[in-house]
């Protein structure tokens, strides 16, 4: 609805895109686009690289709970 508004107040204004592979030149087909930012967060997120991953352990929030003994079930019971 407001994308609608504004379509009518300020009237369609087609959007180029167009960005710069890794040679500086412009890019503007789609196919070219995604495979520049697919190379792009490849070579952000590599780490092949890294000698050091330090391990992490994950714990769990829960409390340790006891199982209930015979005399706390028979006093629930009650």
């Amino acid at each position: 609805m407001y994308r609608g508004i504004s379509d009518i107040k300020t009237g369609c204004q087609p959007r180029t895109h167009i960005i710069e592979d890794e040679k500086g030149d412009l890019v503007t087909d789609s196919h070219s686009i995604l495979a520049r930012w697919r190379n792009q967060f490849s070579q952000l997120w590599n780490i092949h690289g890294v000698n050091y991953v330090r391990k992490t352990y994950i714990r769990k929030a829960e409390p340790i709970v006891s199982e209930p003994s015979a005399f706390e079930v028979e006093m629930a019971e009650r």
